[in-house]
């Protein structure tokens, strides 16, 4: 099974591009972040089966609303709706200050954040697919969501985990953590939520291939992952060199 990963950015301006990179590309599972409505609509006459929910509505002069959506060549036996908090109202005042004075670069204040989770039965196998985008805050509050979701899983079958996690790990980007209502050590203590993620995606028994791979360049950090239950065997992972109008990698895992 080949399995892809991408937030496609919803500003994203090569949209021709990405959709003939999503039509012709080889897979079986595909997860996209920040989907477009328009693009979601052009995704809907594609010969797959769909799954789609609502990423985050921003906040602006308008509400713009994008979407996570999980492609399939297999039926999607259910799909479920995963429902992360609102915190805006608990932000400090640095958080809404920098949120606002960062408006020209597109941050915004957002609500109405879900995941994904669908079942997809591949011949006599059925497969539990998560798409999650954690949010971009602080570690304590990415952990909590990536937990909440997973609560949905169901153990029973093998899970696959795709999606932008934002964990962020280069001492140039990690100032975000503070600015976005961490603590001082979220910053200074730069590789203390890999190791603490990494240990969570242990006790789920899932496996992380790109672990350690950049799959953005200006956070220089592993935001986007696929991961897999450790009974998956891994044969491929990769970070797709062209970001197709985006500021993430797309990633591909391959298992059998």
């Amino acid at each position: 099974m080949k399995i892809y990963s991408w937030n496609m950015l919803f500003r994203n301006k090569e949209l021709d591009r990405a959709f003939e990179f999503i039509r012709t590309t080889d897979f079986d599972i595909f997860c996209l972040q920040e989907v477009p409505a328009d693009f979601l609509t052009r995704l809907e006459t594609l010969p797959f089966h769909c799954a789609s929910t609502i990423d985050a509505e921003r906040i602006g002069r308008n509400t713009t609303p994008t979407f996570l959506v999980t492609l399939s060549r297999y039926p999607i036996e259910r799909q479920t709706t995963v429902r992360f908090p609102e915190y805006w109202a608990e932000w400090p005042w640095r958080t809404r200050l920098f949120v606002r004075l960062m408006r020209p670069f597109h941050f915004a204040k957002i609500k109405n954040r879900h995941g994904l989770s669908a079942d997809i039965t591949v011949g006599a196998t059925t497969f539990h697919v998560f798409n999650l985008h954690l949010i971009l805050a602080h570690p304590d509050l990415r952990l909590a969501e990536f937990e909440h979701a997973l609560v949905e899983r169901d153990r029973t079958r093998p899970g696959i985990v795709c999606g932008d996690f934002n964990i962020l790990e280069s001492p140039k980007i990690t100032l975000l953590n503070w600015l976005l209502g961490g603590r001082a050590s979220d910053t200074l203590l730069w590789t203390r939520e890999r190791t603490h993620i990494e240990k969570r995606f242990v006790s789920h028994e899932l496996s992380n291939p790109l672990h350690g791979k950049s799959t953005h360049p200006l956070s220089r950090s592993q935001l986007d992952h696929i991961l897999v239950s450790h009974s998956l065997s891994v044969k491929e992972a990769h970070v797709i060199p062209d970001r197709i109008g985006s500021d993430h990698h797309p990633i591909r895992v391959e298992i059998e």
